[in-house]
């Protein structure tokens, strides 16, 4: 089989596609945020990272400055706050003057028979992936909104938000709810120049959240690489060439689509958790215990 992982995968997008363009990632000081974010300042864009942490922001921005020569600016935001959130535009204002685009991408996930779950369980990602979303997205929508300023929003969704998926209730219900959100607003607000659009990605494992959402061996015994058409999860450059790609200029006649990018995987078995329902009931246990060991 042809494997392109074995090569590596490059940039797509022409130098200086970005350049000029202000961007604010949430979730942007690790994983597939600061993939993405990281692109994004090697084709000429500033760049604003927020999450909650500021001792992993302050160490992504200077190794992501030191590799790309641009410019990072880190900011703490919880997205649950709204306060919290328009500090993260004031700051991002103060700095550079003006926003370009918002990557809504910070995000909260577990496995889970949704009869184990608890109330506090399910708000606790219901509150970062759709509650989140729509704080920026209003925070932002509005500045521009009174600046007569064109400018963009991109989702990070997942397949399973227009299928739905075992196991994974709440995520599902909460980007079920981002997706609907894009499309609405990339019609409500077209006239004032704002394109909203949304990837959806597949399998695109990261350290953190991978072993936190499949601890210990469940990836391998899942084997996740033969629900994927192509037998291989995706490259984080991948993923950073579309959302670079969506940002910019050559994508300004692109408003309210959603680009599904995962191999195939969905359209071969929709949901990607649903083959969790061959793990017995006691088997949840070992599993609940291995995610708060990952976390911890």
């Amino acid at each position: 089989m042809n494997n392109k992982t074995d090569s590596i995968i490059q940039g797509a997008l022409r130098e200086d596609a970005l350049g000029g363009k202000t961007i604010v990632v949430t979730g942007g000081g690790t994983g597939l945020g600061r993939s993405m974010a990281t692109y994004f300042l090697q084709l000429g864009a500033q760049v604003v990272i927020a999450s909650r942490k500021m001792d992993v922001l302050e160490k992504a921005a200077q190794e992501m400055e030191a590799a790309t020569g641009g410019t990072v600016l880190p900011v703490t935001c919880d997205v649950r706050d709204i306060a919290q959130v328009e500090h993260l535009l004031a700051a991002s204002l103060a700095r550079f003057g003006r926003v370009d685009a918002l990557l809504n991408n910070a995000a909260g996930n577990f496995i889970s028979p949704t009869e184990r779950l608890s109330a506090n369980a399910f708000s606790a990602v219901i509150d970062i992936v759709l509650k989140g979303t729509v704080n920026c997205t209003l925070a932002f929508g509005k500045h521009w909104i009174a600046q007569g300023q064109a400018a963009s929003v991109l989702n990070i969704i997942t397949t399973y938000a227009f299928t739905g998926s075992a196991y994974v209730v709440p995520s599902a219900a909460a980007k079920g709810g981002v997706l609907a959100l894009t499309r609405s607003l990339a019609v409500e607000w077209g006239k004032y120049s704002i394109r909203s659009n949304a990837i959806a990605p597949g399998p695109f494992p990261t350290k953190g959240a991978w072993e936190r959402l499949l601890p210990d061996d469940l990836a391998t015994q899942l084997n996740v690489k033969n629900r994927i058409p192509l037998g291989r999860m995706g490259d984080h450059q991948e993923l950073a060439n579309l959302a670079a790609f969506l940002l910019s200029d050559f994508a300004g006649f692109i408003n309210g689509e959603v680009i599904t990018i995962d191999g195939g995987e969905w359209l071969q078995g929709a949901g990607q958790f649903s083959g969790l329902r061959a793990i017995p009931d006691d088997g949840w246990d070992t599993i609940a215990q291995r995610t708060r060991q990952a976390k911890d």
